[in-house]
């Protein structure tokens, strides 16, 4: 075999494997979803994944009245944060707009990139719970020692089940870059005021 057929097999060779490569890279964000779907876990819900539009007013003004729904707040965070929500739990009903704010501290003596990931409790509750302005959808930089705050404003789609009388709402704050975290442990946050509107 000639030194130029052997170098045409091997770039023949070289781009299979480059094309192999971008392939499997494409494939891990839907990948990843699945799985997060299965297992339960970093569950997306529609508003984060563009079914909803950030900042837009939700379609559905009806608020029902006839029931109530306890959303418990949750904060996790993973690497030297000091990250909590301003209230441990609110009622709202279905329909209704309602804001809460968390409070961010970078704990480190440098600046820090982070960000938060979601999960709620019941599953079934997630495809109901729309977000409508969150910090859960960018990435954050907090100088060393900086201290921020940002609202989460949700609304709960009036058509959840009926045996769904409390959601937990969890976020994992972490650092960018850093090792992807494991799902919420529960750990409850500290109690202080909060902020809800209606639509």
């Amino acid at each position: 075999m000639s030194r130029r057929k052997a170098n045409l097999q091997m770039v023949g060779k070289l781009c299979v494997v480059v094309t192999m490569m971008f392939a499997f890279g494409y494939a891990l964000v839907p990948l990843y979803r699945h799985i997060c779907d299965a297992l339960g876990i970093n569950v997306l819900t529609l508003s984060e994944s563009g079914g909803v539009a950030r900042g837009a007013r939700p379609e559905n003004t009806q608020v029902d009245r006839q029931r109530t729904i306890t959303v418990e707040f949750d904060a996790n965070a993973r690497g030297p944060w000091e990250f909590k929500p301003a209230v441990n739990a609110v009622t709202v009903h279905p329909g209704e707009l309602a804001t809460v704010m968390y409070e961010f501290q970078n704990m480190q003596n440098r600046t820090m990139a982070a960000q938060a990931i979601p999960s709620y409790a019941p599953h079934q509750a997630a495809p109901h719970f729309f977000k409508v302005e969150c910090f859960c959808f960018n990435e954050y930089t907090l100088s060393a020692g900086e201290k921020k705050q940002w609202p989460v404003v949700f609304y709960i789609d009036p058509k959840i089940p009926k045996d769904v009388t409390t959601i937990t709402l969890s976020y994992t704050f972490f650092e960018v870059g850093g090792k992807t975290p494991p799902a919420p442990t529960g750990k409850t946050a500290a109690v202080s005021t909060a902020q809800e509107v209606r639509l």
